[in-house]
């Protein structure tokens, strides 16, 4: 598979990529930064060299000269680094430094901000639709995912099923982050259930016979290595009363499909549902990183059920998007929109879904999937969707 040009844009300053493994982070880093000092911490030797005498960075920094940047893959694999990096940052305010990172949870312990703001946070996510161009297929994307690992591979399925496990053992095993990998294991499966849902721990901690608190640390885990993230509720000015609980989302769809469990009681329509409003997630996680403007998201939901699976919140407005896994769209479907727009008249409302037509039903623009995925673009307005094409215009 050709190279495909990604939409992340690094700054001209020192900054940390993180991303989960098989996102692309090396892949990019190594083409950008061609010319750069390249220290793979992924080696096992070089990695338990610089682990032992961290002060060899500065020896192997300033005996090179080809350029001016420097790159460290896997920095969380020596955390302790980060303080010779802050040396030579101070020692030469023209080195630029790229540190990668597939888990921050060591970083975490150890200090990134011993850089004191010396190095900007980035994010690299699996592919956008629009990233990937004509070679986009709806479907099969949402079935595989998004992952440039999964995507260049000749069998997806197979790479799937073994990405959790490598995660396992390399990156919760090997790092010591739980004491009993089989109490994790069942933990994973437990919590696939959860994909975009309300996030109840007790729940998730009695359906995989482990203590509360211990699903609480092994849920902070699985964000810090970067393979889920919470989705928190819009409060802003409420006037209802709200949920107070989180949504939890697996950071791709064709990961939470790898672990989640198929049995006879299971309906397709719930799990298709949580694949796609999880895709639509991801995408927009993407987006926002990806994009100069600075903008929020969210989720809405009352105390009474009602509820926005997105809200998209910045200095170009509020955007409240719903996800329907569905080719027709009834009156309901549109009922927690419409109770957004009561509580923030200002705010536009979206509707996504997996039908061909694009119609306009009242002030709710309805967009079929596929065409506001390839349409979301890094630095673009979500208003765009409104100025494009012609719309059915139908009674609300």
């Amino acid at each position: 598979m050709e190279l495909i040009d990604r939409y992340f844009r690094p700054p001209v300053r020192s900054f940390f990529l993180f991303g989960p493994r098989g996102t692309g982070k090396s892949t990019f880093i190594h083409r950008f930064f061609s010319d750069a000092l390249t220290i793979d911490l992924l080696d096992p030797e070089r990695a338990r060299a610089l682990s032992a005498a961290p002060e060899r960075l500065q020896e192997l920094v300033r005996a090179y000269h080809a350029s001016p940047d420097i790159v460290i893959d896997e920095i969380q694999k020596v955390p302790e680094l980060l303080t010779a990096v802050h040396r030579l940052m101070e020692e030469d305010k023209s080195r630029v430094f790229v540190l990668t990172g597939s888990s921050a949870r060591k970083l975490k312990r150890a200090g990134v901000d011993l850089l004191g703001g010396r190095a900007l946070l980035c994010a690299m996510h699996p592919f956008m639709a629009a990233e990937l161009g004509q070679r986009f297929k709806f479907e099969e994307a949402l079935r595989y995912g998004m992952l440039p690992l999964v995507v260049a591979s000749e069998s997806p399925g197979e790479v799937l099923r073994s990405y959790a496990a490598l995660y396992l053992r390399e990156e919760v095993q090997m790092e010591g982050l739980v004491r009993h990998i089989g109490n994790f294991s069942r933990f994973l499966e437990a919590i696939s259930f959860s994909h975009a849902s309300i996030l109840n721990i007790s729940n998730v901690a009695q359906e995989c016979g482990v203590e509360r608190k211990t699903v609480e640390g092994y849920v902070e885990i699985l964000e810090d290595i970067l393979l889920s993230w919470r989705l928190q509720v819009f409060t802003k000015r409420a006037k209802r009363q709200l949920a107070g609980h989180p949504k939890f989302y697996f950071f791709d769809v064709g990961v939470f499909r790898s672990l989640r469990p198929l049995g006879p009681l299971d309906r397709p329509e719930e799990i298709e549902g949580q694949a796609l409003e999880g895709f639509i997630g991801q995408h927009l996680r993407a987006w926002i990183d990806y994009s100069d403007i600075k903008r929020e998201l969210f989720f809405w939901r009352t105390r009474s059920g009602v509820e926005i699976d997105f809200v998209v919140y910045g200095p170009d407005g509020i955007h409240a998007i719903e996800v329907k896994n569905s080719r027709t769209i009834r009156p309901a479907d549109l009922r927690g929109l419409r109770s957004f727009k009561e509580e923030y008249p200002a705010s536009k409302a979206l509707l996504v879904y997996r039908g061909t037509d694009r119609l306009l039903i009242g002030d709710i623009l309805c967009l079929p999937c596929e065409e506001f995925l390839v349409n979301l673009l890094p630095n673009s307005a979500l208003d765009v969707y409104a100025r494009q094409g012609e719309d059915t215009v139908c009674q609300s």
